[in-house]
């Protein structure tokens, strides 16, 4: 046996667990109801999909057949406000859905936030989908674990994003160890080798790419547009994105560090959060004056708490949702931004960055940035997506000593759309022949290369 046929024996795909489902209505686009179809014959399955492709009516429309199918219930976990989101689009496409903090509802389909994990029983529950399913790797290991462990024995689960790994594939194994096609320890010994004296540095090995892009597609769909799928895009066309960047002085005299002239930009964590707070008044007042001049709708998103207080009392009508505030105040503020009720909504990213859909609004500003880009990519996304009909302008407001936070975040994004376009190469065809049904089931063939020993007395012939 060579090396290449070696390999060849230890390549893996996921076993599809679910099944068939020829009408699925028509609340559904021709390459949505294709993948769900796909998501219902795989049993356990991820949904890539890009913002504002209808995850959401996709997963409804999963959970409607599993609940079908079994005769039990689907337990749809969301993050804050996006569950009383998802109960809009239910009555919206005729699918039976409540929502819980706990408490029985009278649905087959039970719609709660991750907060309230621990007020239900998975036992009760044939389905599970994970809304915003990138949110796995934002908890710390412990609640990470519990996700995996609560569901391990849950027949049909199903996980959607837009973004599974937005900057390191080792993120997808958060995905496979949830919906048990393997760990995330397993993962990475077969793709994956260890690079530096950095436990977390991990490089997928060259020879495997192929073969870990396959085993991929074997459980998740990839899609960033229809014509991923061979649809034609129509509608689904984003409409231009305006950035538009503005420098503010700093008083570097409380940054400069003793028998240092100038201030020098910051670098370190540290020095990052140093230079914002000191800056923190000029970005809020220049943000402040073209909010107040304008009569459109804004989404401002901050870093820090005191610029959102801040904000919130420079910005005529604002109103903010802080990480303090109660869970029926942040719901309502952001399904009454959602509604036009509100002008100016000022909030973090950490807080409303994820699942909320903001079409109506096309003007943000970023008054404060962390370095996360997830967090930067999905805040825009809340009003740049599928469904926007206008030009999104987005303003992003630092001082002349965070350069190197722009800086980070604009690697990062160049990082994460070669990602997606390594991602898109390698997966554009098998995602297309497997969601389409084109590909048969993978079975490992049994080639046995020793002879079997029977034993002497197995083969004697004895009186009954």
């Amino acid at each position: 046996m060579d090396y290449n046929e070696f390999l060849g024996r230890k390549v893996t795909t996921a076993q599809p667990s679910g099944f068939d489902v020829a009408e699925l209505g028509e609340h559904l686009f021709p390459f949505q109801r294709d993948i769900v179809r796909w998501a219902l014959r795989r049993g356990r399955a991820a949904i890539f999909a890009g913002t504002g492709l209808g995850k959401t009516r996709q997963q409804l429309t999963w959970a409607d057949h599993v609940c079908r199918h079994t005769g039990g219930r689907a337990l749809v976990l969301a993050p804050l406000a996006v569950a009383k989101q998802t109960i809009r689009e239910a009555e919206a496409i005729g699918v039976r859905a409540a929502y819980s903090r706990g408490e029985p509802v009278d649905a087959p389909i039970v719609v709660a936030n991750y907060e309230m994990l621990h007020a239900f029983d998975a036992s009760a529950f044939s389905g599970i989908v994970l809304d915003e399913s990138s949110i796995l790797k934002a908890y710390d290991g412990k609640t990470r674990t519990q996700i995996v462990d609560t569901f391990a024995r849950t027949p049909f689960r199903l996980a959607c994003t837009a973004t599974p790994a937005p900057n390191d594939f080792m993120e997808l194994g958060n995905h496979a160890e949830f919906l048990g096609v393997m760990t995330r320890a397993e993962m990475l010994a077969m793709f994956f080798c260890h690079d530096g004296g950095e436990t977390q540095t991990w490089r997928l090995k060259g020879h495997a790419q192929r073969d870990f892009w396959r085993w991929v597609c074997s459980w998740a769909a990839l899609v960033r547009k229809p014509s991923d799928l061979g649809y034609e895009d129509g509608a689904y066309q984003l409409p231009e994105l305006v950035t538009r960047h503005h420098v503010v002085a700093t008083d570097e005299a409380s940054l400069r560090g003793e028998g240092v002239l100038f201030a020098l930009e910051a670098r370190s964590m540290q020095e990052r959060r140093a230079a914002r707070k000191a800056s923190a008044g000029e970005r809020v007042d220049s943000c402040a004056r073209i909010v107040n001049a304008s009569n459109e709708q804004w989404l401002i998103w901050c870093d820090l708490n005191a610029e959102g207080d801040a904000l919130e009392s420079a910005i005529d009508g604002a109103v903010q949702v802080a990480g303090a505030d109660t869970a029926e105040h942040k719901e309502r503020a952001m399904l009454d931004f959602a509604d036009g009720k509100i002008r100016v909504l000022v909030t973090k990213p950490s807080i409303a960055g994820f699942g909320m859909n903001w079409q109506r609004c096309a003007h943000m500003a970023f008054v404060g940035l962390s370095d996360s880009w997830e967090q930067y990519y999905q805040a825009v996304r809340r009003c740049w997506r599928f469904g926007q009909e206008r030009p999104v302008e987005v303003h992003i407001f630092t001082s002349t000593l965070e350069g190197a936070v722009l800086a980070n975040i604009e690697r990062k994004e160049r990082d994460a759309s070669r990602m997606a376009e390594a991602m898109s190469a390698e997966t554009m065809a098998t995602v297309r022949a497997n969601v389409h049904g084109a590909t048969k089931r993978d079975v490992a063939k049994y080639e046995p290369r020793v002879p079997m020993r029977i034993p002497e007395w197995l083969k004697e012939e004895r009186a009954a």
